[in-house]
């Protein structure tokens, strides 16, 4: 719980402080005399709030007086619980119908305590969110999914990862009612991330541009395509421990997302060249005009891919996806391409270890930061 003695006492430091600057500040001009904090314009206490590293001041702050409460409740953006190690779904309950402003909410917990009561105060309340961390809230129940479709269809980032009591029907009501949502993390939602899910996202969330899968082991090539054909604006997928997954998922990453900069492929065996080849060949293939020339920008196509465990890729597969794109490296100080546990990948090196070789600065280095 908030510890109101030491935060007031913080409260008023700063507020000493404050005073002895103005009055070092001042040149004999006549202004308003502040008293004590009640008395600080609503502009400064805004500011003086926005500056503060502790999440748990604006709370504090809210119950200094009626007007710096009538403040805060308009004006504050963004709150996080994530402090809270006790009664949290409590504490969501009183204060979350006060900041009916939020855009940006923080739920993470580090032990469950968040209830499907505190997610319904949020949806009925905060009608204006779009960015909201559940995270690890493992007691929360369908419920909660529907409260949020409901009352938060501006929702454009949200983090459900680790709430495994969610299903597959719940989220695709969700992704049709919060068609804005460019950031979803899956991660560990094991019912929820089904291939249905998928082809629900792909049907209605279009401008998603990250999505994370990870260890969602009922996700397939089915669920994958259709994400890929719905939402070509993908710029970031994490597919590791989808073990159901094969070259064709990758293929239609590859072929429908031209923007995509990061691929997590961790523990997915069943991927083969085939698939490394297809993801070196979109990058030809995004090239216009009549002569095809092997670009040098980093800050296009993929710039981190994760293949550890996919033991069935070659090197020159891997090599030829290091060579389509300048943004992989494979050297410990610029670590992107990560193969640990592919011990037959460690002749593949990244551009800059070849030039480097070339230029006579040294040989390309055999072993790899795993």
């Amino acid at each position: 719980m908030v510890s109101g003695k030491s935060q007031t006492g913080g409260l008023d430091m700063w507020f000493q402080t404050l005073m002895v600057s103005g009055e070092k500040g001042r040149s004999g001009k006549e202004g308003p005399i502040l008293s004590g904090w009640k008395d600080l314009p609503l502009e400064l206490l805004m500011r003086v709030v926005s500056l503060t590293d502790d999440p748990r001041m604006i709370i504090v702050a809210s119950g200094v007086c009626t007007g710096w409460r009538d403040a805060l409740c308009f004006g504050v953006t963004n709150l996080s619980f994530a402090w809270c190690n006790l009664n949290m779904n409590n504490l969501v309950q009183s204060l979350v119908p006060k900041f009916t402003k939020l855009e940006v909410l923080s739920l993470r917990q580090n032990r469950p305590q968040l209830e499907d009561s505190g997610v319904e105060a949020v949806a009925s309340n905060c009608h204006e969110l779009k960015d909201l961390d559940l995270s690890r809230s493992f007691r929360l129940s369908d419920r909660s999914l529907y409260a949020l479709a409901d009352g938060c269809p501006h929702l454009t980032r949200l983090n459900i990862s680790g709430c495994s009591e969610f299903s597959d029907s719940a989220l695709m009501h969700l992704t049709a009612c919060c068609n804005k949502l460019k950031y979803l993390n899956l991660c560990g939602c094991v019912s929820a991330a089904s291939d249905r899910a998928l082809q629900a996202i792909g049907q209605n969330c279009n401008q998603l541009q990250s999505l994370n899968l990870g260890w969602c082991e009922s996700v397939s090539d089915k669920g994958v395509i259709c994400l890929a054909s719905g939402c070509p604006d993908l710029r970031a997928v994490d597919l590791c421990g989808c073990i159901l997954i094969t070259d064709e998922s990758v293929i239609a990453l590859a072929n429908g997302c031209p923007r995509l900069r990061s691929l997590g492929l961790y523990y997915c065996q069943n991927i083969t060249d085939r698939a490394m080849y297809s993801l070196a060949n979109s990058r030809v293939r995004s090239k216009r005009g009549p002569t095809v020339r092997k670009s040098t920008d980093e800050k296009e196509g993929l710039a981190n891919l994760n293949i550890s465990q996919c033991t069935a890729l070659t090197p020159p597969a891997v090599q030829a996806v290091c060579d389509s794109f300048p943004g992989l490296h494979t050297c410990p100080d610029r670590h992107s391409l990560i193969i640990s546990g592919c011990l037959s990948l460690t002749s593949v090196h990244c551009a800059c270890a070849v030039q480097a070789h070339r230029a006579g600065r040294g040989i390309v280095p055999t072993n790899h930061a795993y």
